[in-house]
């Protein structure tokens, strides 16, 4: 059941939405894949935004509403919670819910009748390849989202909507392959063939710093190198000796033989450990294996560099169009910095989390012979 307001971006999208998330599937289909969701159409997609986006705005004893909604029926969701009466669909219903079911993980399950009314029919940890997931967790935003098919790490961003503000992600990866590998992977992980390789740790560690809200930077240095240590101020106030190879050292184990238990939720606390860091002032350092070298470290100009004056800021969705802005147009100092970094350090990248959410990765193109700042955080809500 629709709310009585309309929000008329979930209008202009809906069918979009349904294009890709079909697309998603037929791929999926082609693979071999099973356990595989059912498309909604564009109008139960329009009433899925519409009543998410005014729940959003909402609020339950002074918080607002922080929920994940699923299209699926109860047969595809493993062992749920299947409430006695099916629940209608609308604002004020889903506020009341969110404060029992906002935990991480936990989705309400959202099917329709015969007159294609929506419902809220129980709760669920597990759901099928390319389901459709809408989640509301801050006010006047929704993310549309898939889970991916090997169902690790976070779920693939389709398309964000803030106020009258539609982003849909561009999931051919539009850097036009000017950009290192390990930084196509990680803006391409929302293709239906992605699987947890070493890349998907990458993004792991960037959801982790910008989950923390204080704003950081991760450098991610070559290893077998010490040229970085030109771009840093000495002497170090927090290097790490022996470096510190927890996550080096799962990921490598997990390779040889692929059955450490809980291995994810191991992993998380590993990036974590590094994720965390970067909440100290100064910029936290780890080689191209995951070994922590050194944090709470100030980036300076390499002795003989120029002064970095230009930048080409990117975004991966739909007709962004690439643009050369002064680095100060990416955001503060801490942006300012990283991108010198990379411009001295060319085989080097620089994650930055924003206090505000905003998160870019920088990473030098040899075909621009320029520094590329990549804003993802429309991948990372």
């Amino acid at each position: 059941m629709k709310s009585e307001s309309t929000y008329k971006a979930a209008r202009i999208v809906a069918e979009s939405v349904e294009t890709i998330f079909a697309d998603h599937l037929k791929k999926a289909t082609i693979l071999g894949e099973d356990n595989l969701a059912f498309v909604p159409n564009s109008s139960l997609i329009d009433s899925f935004i519409d009543v998410g986006f005014w729940t959003s705005l909402r609020h339950e004893e002074g918080r607002t509403p922080r929920i994940s909604l699923a299209y699926l029926m109860p047969e595809q969701a493993g062992t749920p919670i299947i409430f006695a009466q099916p629940i209608p669909f609308t604002p004020k219903n889903l506020t009341k819910l969110s404060a029992g079911y906002e935990r991480a993980g936990i989705h309400l399950g959202v099917w329709h009748d015969e007159h294609n009314t929506l419902y809220v029919w129980g709760a669920t940890l597990s759901l099928p390849n390319c389901c459709f997931v809408l989640d509301i967790s801050e006010a006047g935003q929704v993310v549309i989202k898939h889970r991916r098919i090997d169902g690790f790490g976070k779920f693939s961003n389709i398309a964000v909507l803030a106020g009258d503000e539609i982003k849909i992600v561009d999931e051919q990866n539009s850097t036009n392959g000017s950009c290192p590998k390990i930084v196509s992977s990680l803006l391409d992980f929302t293709s239906i063939t992605s699987r947890h390789d070493t890349v998907n740790v990458m993004l792991q560690l960037a959801v982790s710093m910008r989950s923390h809200k204080r704003g950081g930077t991760l450098l991610v240095i070559p290893s077998q190198t010490k040229e970085w240590r030109e771009s840093i101020s000495h002497p170090l106030h927090y290097a790490i000796k022996p470096v510190f190879s927890g996550l080096a050292d799962l990921i490598k184990q997990n390779k040889i033989d692929n059955s450490i238990p809980n291995w994810q939720a191991v992993l998380s606390k590993e990036v974590d450990i590094i994720g965390g860091l970067t909440a100290i002032d100064g910029a936290t350092i780890i080689n191209d294996e995951y070994k922590l070298l050194a944090f709470g470290e100030k980036i300076v100009q390499r002795v003989g560099q120029p002064i970095i004056e230009r930048v080409i800021e990117t975004e991966p969705i739909k007709e962004n169009k690439p643009t050369v802005v002064f680095p100060s147009k990416t955001g503060g100092t801490r942006h300012t910095s990283a991108a010198q970094f990379v411009q001295d350090q060319p085989n080097s990248i620089a994650l930055v989390a924003s206090q505000d959410g905003r998160f870019t990765v920088f990473a030098w193109s040899a075909k621009e012979q320029l520094v590329q700042a990549h804003r993802i955080d429309s991948l990372l809500l």
